[in-house]
């Protein structure tokens, strides 16, 4: 008896999902960021480290800003901020701004790209990716895999189609994975290049 409700509701949840083209989860993403030139969100993150095999669970902040600007902040006891600018990565790790890393991303991965790519209807799949898709609940996810030697193996986006962000989930060529559940999210709040510093 247990067995076969289980199964109904089984049964139940799945039958909203389905598989889309990657067109349709591409336009649909565009669609819902169309109206969005910034957002803020408190974040809390899960980074699975492939050599150390354990997992952390950190706290923070996200910001974003049209065409190319994202910036993240964890907060202790794993405290480092980190601000991409196109293809340009710049990390400080704890109090200590001076003490910095920066990686450059192959230039089809910055960010201006890939949002050039999302300013008009998509009526092809982008050169150089790979994607695919899927509709839940009114909950699209949208796996992208950029082509390349870059330190990114692919990226998922799960979200609604006002453009509200749920989840970004990056894996990493060397098996790292990093699974980030956005909430509070504050749309179009009018974010300056102050708020897009390492200082």
């Amino acid at each position: 008896m247990i067995l076969t409700i289980a199964m109904l509701f089984w049964f139940a949840s799945s039958s909203h999902a389905q598989p889309i083209s990657p067109l349709e989860g591409l336009e649909a993403l565009r669609k819902a960021f169309s109206g969005i030139t910034d957002f803020t969100a408190e974040i809390t993150q899960e980074k699975r480290l492939s050599l150390m095999k354990r997992t952390m669970t950190m706290n923070g902040t996200v910001r974003f800003r049209k065409p190319d600007l994202f910036y993240l902040e964890i907060s202790p006891p794993y405290q480092s901020r980190m601000l991409l600018r196109d293809s340009t990565i710049e990390q400080a790790m704890g109090s200590n701004s001076s003490d910095r890393n920066r990686i450059v991303l192959p230039p089809e991965q910055g960010l201006k790209q890939w949002f050039s790519r999302l300013a008009s209807p998509i009526t092809s799949l982008p050169e150089g990716m790979a994607a695919k898709a899927d509709l839940t609940n009114s909950i699209y996810t949208l796996t992208i895999s950029p082509s390349g030697k870059g330190q990114v193996k692919d990226i998922s986006i799960i979200f609604l189609g006002d453009g509200t962000i749920r989840r970004l989930v990056i894996n990493e060529q060397n098996g790292d994975r990093a699974t980030m559940t956005l909430k509070k999210l504050r749309r179009n709040v009018g974010l300056t290049d102050k708020d897009f510093r390492l200082e």
